[in-house]
């Protein structure tokens, strides 16, 4: 792995992780998905039924809607504030997708695991983004409440 992705692929403090996920209240997902069994599909689910207003960003013209969710095909297509960008796209991706967050005036640039580009990264926190990469926020919610139990027998 090159040095450069290094920065943005490890731990973050358990604090800014929770202070993002308690202050954002809309978030649009780039690359949502309608299929059931995608990854994005169980997130969107999970934090739409915790009370997140999802956006669901897909440009495939014929997803209309998801789980009753109008599906726009751009960032640059809502037509509302957005606190947040989740990202469920290739790392390629990542920094076309940093600069439209940057231009929507979104405050949090996520990437979900697997998804991260330290160029991406800086681009967006110098324009003033918060920004954690190579995380998933459904994961990071209740990440608080579970506690293994190494001592259980199998």
């Amino acid at each position: 792995m090159p040095e450069a992705d290094i920065e943005h692929i490890y731990e973050y403090d358990p604090k800014y992780l929770a202070e993002i996920l308690k202050s954002v209240k809309t978030i649009a997902m780039v690359g949502a998905s309608a299929d059931k069994t995608k990854f994005s599909y169980g997130v969107l689910r999970q934090l739409s039924e915790i009370g997140y207003d999802i956006l669901p960003v897909n440009p495939n013209p014929t997803v209309l809607e998801i789980r009753g969710l109008k599906v726009y095909r751009s960032l640059t297509e809502i037509d509302k504030p957005v606190d947040m960008v989740d990202v469920f796209r290739p790392k390629a991706e990542l920094y076309g997708i940093a600069e439209q967050a940057i231009a929507i005036r979104a405050k949090v640039l996520w990437g979900q695991i697997g998804v991260y580009d330290d160029r991406a990264a800086k681009l967006a926190e110098d324009a003033g983004l918060k920004v954690v990469m190579n995380r998933c926020p459904k994961i990071e919610l209740f990440r608080p409440f579970w506690k293994p139990r190494l001592d259980l027998k199998i």
